[in-house]
Parts: structure tokens; C-alpha cells; sequence
């Protein structure tokens, strides 16, 4: 019989959160879920990284960060962590941001959200903001439901609507397929591997 892994999550959303465990659930390895810490932004991870990183000594961390706006993964790194990675500590990061790897399922984004497939780059990787562009696609969907939820009201101020990452996480859940999005996405290839391959120490 096949002991599960034990792993705790860092994240800096709830959609992020949802991505993870959907990223646990899909591997070939199996996996306990612990808590999730975070929730707040990449702020609380970069502020904390460090305190997880000792951590992960006793149980596997999981830590999901955009890249955002730094010039490449290894970068990020070296700008969060000052120290050695424990090799328990398993650090994700979307290129760009959390929404390119739920656009890379390309086909079940535009099934479930009733946009053009065509609307969406095979190569999601080269979206210089995949957040704003996932807001224009929804723009154009023939969902009312899924643009009162995903788009920020007239008139407010904020950048996203008010079940953003409910309708968001609600996709992850039912359609979204982690391997099948990998196919446009390097980064997401690559989180794929280390989570399927990870054997803590």
C-alpha cells in the first residue's frame, strides 16, 4: 500500500491554492494535503519564505508564486531566498502569473467560458500580462454569468469583479486538466515534473 506524502501549501490566493491541490490530486505520486498558508500576496511569501524553508526539515513545503514582473524563475529565487533551498521546500512559479496556466488549457477555457479558442495564444508563456488578458477574453464571452462574476462593475475602481476567484476556481475544479495545459506552458511542464518526481528527504 502506497503512503501518502505529507505537504502544506504556501500560496498567494485562493485561486493559487486551487491550482496547487488540483496539481496534487493530478500527479502520479499521492499526496496528503495539509493547511494552507499564505493567502495574502506575495508579500507574506517573500516576507516568510525563509521561516518555511526551516520547516520544510520536519514536513515538504509546496510554494506557488507568480513571476510577475521578474526577468525569469532563477531570478525570483535568488531574490526570496538568501539561503539554500531545503530540498523539501517545492517552489512553483507560473510564468507569468497563475492565470496563463488555466488559459493553457486552451480548449476547455473556451468551452467553459464561451470565448474563442483562436482568442488564445498556443504558447502562453509570451502573454506579457495573462491576468488583463484573461479579463479582455472574458469581455467577449457569451457567458453573461461568468462576466457580472469575472469583471470589475462600471463605475468601480477595482481591478476584477466580485467571484473573480470563485468562477476561477470553479473552472480549475470541473474542466481545467493540468497535463493538457503543460502543452502550452514550459513553466507549467516543469512544476509538473518536480511535483511528480519529489521524494522528500
Amino acid at each position: 500500500m502506497t503512503v501518502p506524502t505529507p505537504i502544506n501549501l504556501v500560496v498567494e490566493d485562493p485561486l493559487s491554492d486551487a491550482v496547487a491541490r488540483k496539481i496534487l490530486r493530478s500527479s502520479k505520486r499521492l499526496y496528503a494535503v495539509g493547511p494552507t498558508y499564505g493567502l495574502t500576496g506575495s508579500g507574506y511569501i517573500r516576507k516568510n519564505i525563509t521561516r518555511f524553508n526551516r520547516a520544510a526539515k520536519v514536513i515538504p513545503y509546496l510554494v506557488v508564486i507568480d513571476l510577475d514582473r521578474e526577468e525569469c524563475p532563477p531570478f525570483l529565487l535568488s531574490d526570496i531566498l538568501k539561503i539554500s533551498k531545503h530540498p523539501n521546500l517545492l517552489i512553483l512559479i507560473p510564468v507569468k502569473e497563475i492565470e496563463a496556466w488555466l488559459l493553457g488549457h486552451r480548449s476547455a477555457f473556451a468551452e467553459h467560458f464561451r470565448v474563442s479558442e483562436n482568442k488564445i495564444p498556443v504558447d502562453i508563456e509570451k502573454i506579457e500580462d495573462p491576468k488583463d488578458f484573461l479579463l479582455e477574453l472574458i469581455r467577449k464571452s457569451r457567458n453573461k454569468e461568468a462576466r457580472l462574476d469575472i469583471l470589475p462593475a462600471k463605475g468601480t475602481s477595482g481591478k476584477q469583479g466580485p467571484n473573480y476567484n470563485g468562477r476561477l476556481i470553479s473552472f480549475v475544479e470541473s474542466s481545467w486538466n493540468p497535463e493538457l495545459a503543460s502543452g502550452s506552458s514550459k513553466s507549467l511542464k516543469r512544476a509538473l515534473d518536480r511535483v511528480g518526481e519529489f521524494v522528500p528527504t
